[in-house]
């Protein structure tokens, strides 16, 4: 087995799917669509015959479009009793964000994935060719209901809303929809997914990975080294910046949780302070009554005292009030021990938001610094790709123009790289990470024509690398930034 022969396992939690996803996991698109998903994306018409899913019991069939993923996981929660708690939210006027859909990508390197699929057959790559007459190999089914049954024993098989395989991509790969539902019937990602910490996170990961390789050894896929352990990330550019634009939505969601418990928290506390109030206004009346029959208690003893009026009904009288006295007393005591309960419930309260303020604070700065990584990540990458390659790669174009190329062209990119270094990199960066619109409004804050909003696709091609599509970057970046120049999306 080769070293590079690497599985592949991507979890993104969201709360809920929409239509658009189910409708790529399940290829449910009209003729129409399909045509726009062939221009615009890396599919294969030709091959969507290949795909199929793996339904209950472990049974290999054709994709089954009747009914859309969300439909499906409706329909299951209403079987099983359980309530989706971002319709709730929803009916309450809130915005859903609990993690209650989990997507789960299987799949390997492209030869390996390849030969499982096709066998000896070759497939055609390139955009539009014609592979009608591929046909699947069996080891990609087995290879898949071994996913499968993995799936299926790490979070049950009821909890899975969808299982794909599509072979009509560049690459095979698995799409595997899971609800993170609990034995006890509930959603819980953290419990079946992430664990209580990062820590955690982390042990729960590696361990994964490990239980998956052990599925994987048999078809000829490794696990990749622990980046714990050799500092590598062993991933593309886009797999990397993707990955992180996971991590800032993951901590979106953590942040929005914090924030709908505060909401909650604050709920309660303006309870207790109620509560506190009316015991406190409870406490001042008794206070005052004890002290009145007191009073009056201590002016009837001394007429007896004085032998003033009629003993009998004046002891009468001293004997009803010490009963109210008594009764009020221990009302009284009991108000205050409630009050000292509330008041500590209240400082409890407090401290617990206190507590969230401090971790939804902690998750916003790990979210910004997530965020700043992506940036400073497409900076050294592009940095890494581009400015020592640049002068050679535009003198090799530059020598395979014609004179009149040249001239169209003109020789003030280098120019005005060597002035706007700083807005050159950064449009390019836009344009880098597939910020089009942001690549636009930087460009045009800076003084240039910027770009049209036609809806022309601008991104990288499907076989071009980290260097020559940072290079386009930067030229398209350094064209973007003059006067009254139109982005000429592809």
């Amino acid at each position: 087995m080769a070293s590079y022969n690497r599985q592949v396992i991507d979890i993104q939690a969201s709360a809920g799917m929409t239509g658009d996803q189910s409708n790529e996991h399940q290829r449910r698109w009209t003729e129409r669509g399909w045509r726009d998903a062939a221009k615009h994306g890396n599919y294969d018409p030709t091959r969507a015959k290949l795909n199929f899913e793996i339904a209950k019991g472990g049974i290999v069939q054709p994709i089954d479009t009747s009914k859309s993923i969300p439909k499906r996981i409706k329909e299951t929660l209403k079987a099983r009793g359980i309530v989706d708690p971002n319709e709730e939210m929803k009916a309450a006027g809130r915005t859903p964000n609990r993690r209650t859909v989990v997507n789960i990508i299987f799949g390997g390197s492209r030869e390996q994935m390849h030969r499982l699929a096709y066998g000896d057959q070759v497939v055609n790559l390139e955009h539009g060719a014609d592979n009608s007459h591929i046909t699947r190999c069996k080891d990609i089914e087995e290879w898949a209901k071994d996913i499968y049954a993995f799936a299926c024993g790490k979070w049950g098989e009821e909890n899975i809303a969808g299982f794909y395989v599509h072979l009509d991509e560049q690459n095979v790969h698995i799409h595997c929809t899971v609800l993170p539902i609990t034995q006890r019937n509930k959603f819980s990602f953290k419990e079946l997914f992430a664990g209580k910490d990062k820590a955690e996170f982390t042990v729960r990961t590696r361990r994964l990975h490990d239980e998956l390789a052990l599925v994987n050894q048999k078809w000829g896929l490794a696990r990749g080294n622990d980046k714990q352990e050799t500092g590598a990330r062993h991933r593309t550019t886009e797999e990397y910046l993707r990955e992180l634009r996971q991590d800032c939505n993951s901590l979106e969601l953590d942040i929005a949780e914090k924030h709908e418990t505060l909401r909650d928290l604050y709920s309660d506390i303006r309870k207790a302070e109620k509560r506190c109030k009316g015991l406190t206004t409870m406490i001042r009346n008794l206070e005052a009554k004890e002290h009145e029959l007191a009073e009056q208690l201590e002016q009837l003893e001394t007429q007896v005292a004085s032998g003033t009026g009629n003993a009998e009904e004046l002891n009468r009288r001293i004997a009803d009030l010490q009963a109210q006295l008594r009764s009020t007393s221990s009302i009284l005591a009991d108000k205050r021990d409630k009050l000292k309960k509330a008041d500590r419930q209240l400082a409890d309260l407090n401290d617990e938001v206190d507590t969230l303020k401090h971790q939804a604070s902690d998750l916003r700065k790990e979210r910004d610094n997530y965020g700043a990584d992506i940036n400073e990540q497409v900076r050294l990458r592009m940095a890494d790709a581009v400015l020592g390659k640049t002068l050679m790669e535009y003198g090799k174009a530059i020598e395979s123009m014609t004179p009149e190329q040249r001239k169209a062209v003109g020789n003030d990119f280098i120019t005005h790289l060597a002035e706007k270094p700083g807005e050159i990199i950064s449009c390019a960066m836009y344009l880098f990470a597939g910020y089009v619109d942001g690549a636009i409004q930087f460009a045009k804050g800076s003084g240039g024509g910027g770009g049209s909003t036609s809806d022309l696709k601008w991104g990288r091609d499907p076989d071009e690398d980290d260097a020559r599509f940072a290079f386009r970057c930067m030229v398209q970046a350094h064209k973007m930034l003059k006067p009254n120049k139109q982005l000429k999306r592809k």
